[in-house]
């Protein structure tokens, strides 16, 4: 019989009047769970009891919540495995990125438990005699939260974590396609000892219960992660409220790679191929658009499809697997429009694009890789989020830089040259809000700043000491002496 997962509301599991089921994506014949579709009234309910508890966390000590941060912490990185295996049966990750990315959330937890202990105010004197100014922060108040279905465990844990550990209450909405590693992640922070109603989990639809969750008047933050379209209504939505709730966005990307003239061929190759097809291209990260000077161009390509030929694509869980499937049957629709697309602008599949079949029904998809593309076309202009590339041929690095910019995202970019020179040019001038040098663009650091520019990000960075920025609000008080 298939297990039956429940919301959370004020610290008890709630059943509700439907059901999705949650299929593994490298086998459609495996039904991971039946996870609970929550209803408006439910969200309402999450909301009233995260308002409930939220004036006695919020003055919580820094001790308590340390410790049930690390609590939380110590049983996610203890269970790793168990997570990841869980992780990439839903999502379809290969293991070895699902463990590591449980991982993550063990290591995000671990962080902002030392978060609790860090928080700071100045006290500094006033321009006027005899007063004393004293600059605090404080949590913002109730945080709702709807995370994307692509990095399931550690999105949720860099959102929830932090405003944990700033005094707030949550109430989460995760993707309504892999709601298992989200149950599991809020199921391990409950039992960590939180207060009942300091974190709430309402599964469903974005369009019942995240729509609920964004006009609800007692929600004083939302932070979003998820497609441009939907972050721009989100936006809306926040902004038209009353009272307005702060906002946070993290969106889309087209992501440059430059491959410069003096570049180590093997680097550039490893960095352009993990970057836009691990993880099955499924990444705000992933190095989509490859800028390749022509000296280097025949030779990068044709090492990259030798490179491309040795990806074994196929179930996840499986030993000896590069990339899994795709994560449903409408991403794979998707990708497989998008190649069609950059056909008809003329461009040249130069590997892959293939439907594949394996042991077992799922949603394969061989990594594909253009040529013979430009800036304009579409393959370079909309986010497919897929194993989907291509690559762009430029004389020089200032035609690459230009081209790099000539975008309406901004999250991350790379560069892979052995001079010092473009490097640093780079860094300084590209409109990324991450930079890679000779790295991939998709790998990031949990504690430092993550979010970009233009399209991709809206609002405060995630992650590192730069969340107490999303997750509390400034207080000057004055006092007269």
């Amino acid at each position: 019989m298939t297990e039956m997962f429940k919301n959370l509301i004020a610290g008890e599991w709630a059943s509700a009047g439907n059901a999705s089921r949650n299929i593994n994506p490298s086998n459609t014949n495996d039904v991971v769970g039946e996870y609970a579709q929550g209803s408006v009234e439910q969200m309402n309910d999450a909301v009233a009891a995260a308002k409930a508890a939220f004036p006695a966390w919020s003055r919580s000590g820094p001790q308590e919540r340390y410790e049930i941060l690390k609590k939380a912490s110590d049983e996610i990185l203890a269970r790793k495995e168990e997570l990841g295996r869980l992780l990439s049966r839903e999502e379809g990750k290969t293991l070895a990125e699902g463990i590591g990315e449980a991982g993550r959330a063990g290591q995000i937890f671990a962080f902002f438990a030392g978060e609790c202990l860090r928080l700071s105010g100045e006290a500094i004197p006033s321009v006027r005699p005899g007063v004393g100014v004293e600059i605090t922060r404080e949590p913002v108040g109730i945080i709702g939260m709807i995370t994307p279905w692509n990095f399931p465990i550690a999105i949720p844990a860099w959102k929830i974590a932090p405003a944990l550990a700033y005094g707030n209450c949550v109430v989460i909405k995760p993707a309504d396609l892999v709601p298992g590693s989200a149950w599991a992640l809020v199921d391990i922070i409950q039992r960590a000892g939180l207060p009942k109603g300091v974190l709430n989990l309402v599964m469903g639809r974005g369009s019942v219960v995240g729509q609920a969750l964004l006009q609800h008047k007692d929600v004083h933050a939302i932070s979003f992660t998820g497609s441009v379209s939907t972050g721009r209504k989100v936006a809306e939505a926040c902004i038209s409220s009353s009272p307005m709730k702060k906002v946070q966005l993290e969106m889309g990307g087209k992501n440059p790679l430059v491959v410069l003239d003096d570049a180590d061929l093997k680097i550039a190759v490893e960095a352009a191929v993990t970057g836009a097809y691990f993880s099955t291209g499924q990444r705000c990260t992933a190095s989509s658009r490859l800028i390749v000077q022509a000296g280097i161009h025949d030779r990068f390509v044709e090492a990259c499809i030798e490179r491309l030929k040795g990806v074994v694509v196929d179930d996840a869980l499986k030993s000896g697997t590069h990339i899994g499937p795709v994560v449903d049957q409408s991403q794979l629709d998707q990708d497989l429009k998008y190649i069609q697309i950059a056909k008809d602008e003329g461009g040249k599949l130069a590997w892959g694009g293939e439907v594949l079949k394996r042991e077992t029904p799922g949603f394969y998809l061989q990594p594909a890789l253009f040529t013979e593309t430009t800036n304009a076309m579409r393959i370079s202009r909309e986010e497919v989020f897929g194993p989907v590339a291509n690559v762009i041929r430029v004389k020089d690095y200032e035609e690459a830089l230009t081209l790099a910019n000539d975008t309406e995202f901004g999250l991350s970019a790379g560069i892979c040259t052995t001079s010092l020179k473009a490097a640093t040019h780079f860094k300084r001038n590209s409109e990324a809000g991450m930079v890679m040098v000779n790295l991939a663009t998709a790998g990031v650091d949990y504690h430092v700043p993550f979010g970009g520019r233009k399209g991709s990000s809206y609002g405060p960075r995630e992650q590192g000491a730069y969340a107490k920025e999303m997750y509390t609000t400034v207080k000057t008080a004055y006092t007269l002496a």
